[in-house]
């Protein structure tokens, strides 16, 4: 090929001193780029010899290590939820009224969740994005029987284990409700549950029942800054359990948990700190004045679960009307069907490989659905919707035509100037739009008439296409983490 010859021509000129007064030593400009690009197109032909390509329609089984994490918090979790229920079935239930209260109030904030819930915005691979804590009336109840120490001036004496067996008592009780009303029920949020629950009993319990914590933080202020303190501390503690299944489900084992976990500390910021200090006014409320005030307490987490609830239904609302517009090239025949759903999905995966997490992602997928809009202004539509082989001053007036468009449309400026630079050299491209003109280029080779052969074979073809024009079209950086999120067989899979 003449880009193999161009490319050997360069070497030659750097190792042999192309510009006088350089004899030797690493290769410069043009050389350096034509060395990097033969790296890259010998790395990816020895993964095409050493990968055999799968059979239509099969599966490639998760990795070990995406594997071990939900299986260890899923163990602990129902290990845990035996001992405590074996426990209290031997030992009997200590003060029935106050376990038989707080249980009610799980089991009732657990039945109420999937009231008026809106589908919540699906992600490229079929998980739905966190909208936070989906039990806030449970979760609280569940902490504040975690907290309490005494009962109307008398001890509780309550215990890790029995407060671990009524907590997952009434969950279960609870989820009769959303399982009759077709809601699925989230094994990840319960095991969460069960453990950060016996994480904030363990630590408050046998202090308080002991009397170490009355003698050394008294009966004053200072008790409600350790009860604050630990719910902080229970929360993190949720927080890295969130963060740490969400990176088992979406198939990235090896992946940075810090987007992820960054994702489950911005969920805690809202309906998170307002389930932590209810608990422990409910703990400290039903210490002194009994059980009655129990509902009266409830009442306001039930106004802010009601008024998030509308508000994630205008924001699901607000995605479908986007998704709508995007397929509009689709009906009009200038794409093909799907193309933009699979664009947005791998983009995201992309972009939370290099690092993107909560408004920077949904940034990046409206840009992805959108980023073939402006083809509508085409008389003719570009065969198979691809517009790579178009010449350079088409591209832009598409990406410029796009981008006005989209910010017709409401959504946030970043996202019509990401579609506007989709013709730009990457270099002047912010990251989310080189991630978008990768992901789009990658989809157009790998669905084109031309890709003939194994799936395999022609995302292997595609992706050295990709690492070839990296000197000017497309960001190295985020081909290879393309090229990590694909071999980890996470695109178009359900997680």
């Amino acid at each position: 090929m003449s880009r193999d010859r161009d490319a050997a021509r360069w070497l030659a000129l750097g190792r042999g001193g192309g510009r006088k007064g350089r004899v030797g030593g690493p290769p410069r400009g043009p050389a350096r780029v034509a060395e990097r690009h033969a790296r890259a197109a010998s790395r990816a032909r020895r993964v095409r010899a050493r990968v055999p390509d799968p059979a239509p329609g099969e599966r490639i089984s998760p990795r070990g290590h995406g594997v071990l994490i939900p299986v260890a918090v899923y163990g602990a979790a129902g290990a845990l939820a035996v001992v405590a229920l074996v426990w209290t079935e031997w030992h009997g239930v200590r003060r029935p009224e106050a376990a038989l209260a707080f249980g009610a109030l799980i089991a009732a904030g657990e039945a109420i969740r999937c009231v008026e819930a809106p589908p919540g915005p699906v992600r490229g691979g079929g998980a739905h994005d966190p909208r936070g804590e989906p039990a806030p009336v449970a979760a609280a109840g569940a902490l504040g029987y975690a907290l309490l120490g005494r009962l109307g001036g008398e001890p509780a004496a309550s215990g890790v284990l029995q407060v671990v067996t009524v907590v997952v008592a009434a969950s279960l009780a609870g989820l009769v409700v959303p399982l009759a009303l077709g809601c699925p029920a989230d094994s990840g949020h319960a095991a969460r549950r069960v453990l950060t629950v016996a994480f904030a009993a363990t630590c408050f319990q046998p202090l308080h029942r002991t009397g170490r914590l009355a003698a050394w933080l008294g009966h004053g202020p200072y008790v409600v800054g350790y009860l604050l303190a630990l719910l902080a501390l229970t929360a993190l503690c949720d927080a890295v359990l969130g963060a740490a299944l969400a990176r088992a489900r979406t198939g990235r084992p090896y992946g940075p948990l810090g987007p992820l976990l960054r994702d489950e500390l911005r969920a805690l910021g809202g309906v998170g700190a307002a389930v932590c200090a209810t608990g422990v006014v409910m703990a400290l409320t039903v210490a002194v004045a009994g059980l009655w005030p129990l509902p009266v307490l409830a009442v306001p987490l039930l106004l802010i679960q009601y008024s998030y609830r509308r508000y994630a239904g205008i924001r699901a609302t607000y995605r479908q009307t986007i998704a709508s517009l995007a397929r509009s090239t689709e009906i009009a025949g200038y794409t093909p069907a799907g193309h933009a759903r699979k664009v947005a999905a791998l983009s995201r995966a992309v972009g939370r490989e290099l690092g993107f997490s909560g408004p920077r992602l949904t940034v990046l997928e409206y840009a992805a659905l959108m980023h073939d809009i402006g083809q509508l202004s085409l008389l003719d539509p570009v065969p198979a919707g691809a517009t790579e082989p178009l010449p350079a001053a088409e591209q832009r007036r598409i990406a410029l035509l796009g981008g006005a468009v989209v910010r017709q449309t409401g959504v946030p400026a970043e996202v019509a100037v990401v579609v506007e630079r989709q013709a730009d050299p990457y270099r002047e491209q912010p990251l989310a739009a080189r991630i978008v003109r990768a992901v789009n280029a990658y989809t157009e080779l790998v669905s084109a008439p031309a890709a003939e052969g194994a799936a395999g074979a022609a995302a292997l073809r595609a992706l050295e296409r990709l690492r070839l024009s990296t000197a000017r079209d497309f960001d190295p950086v985020v081909v290879e983490a393309l090229a990590a999120v694909l071999s980890r067989q996470v695109y178009g899979r359900p997680r």
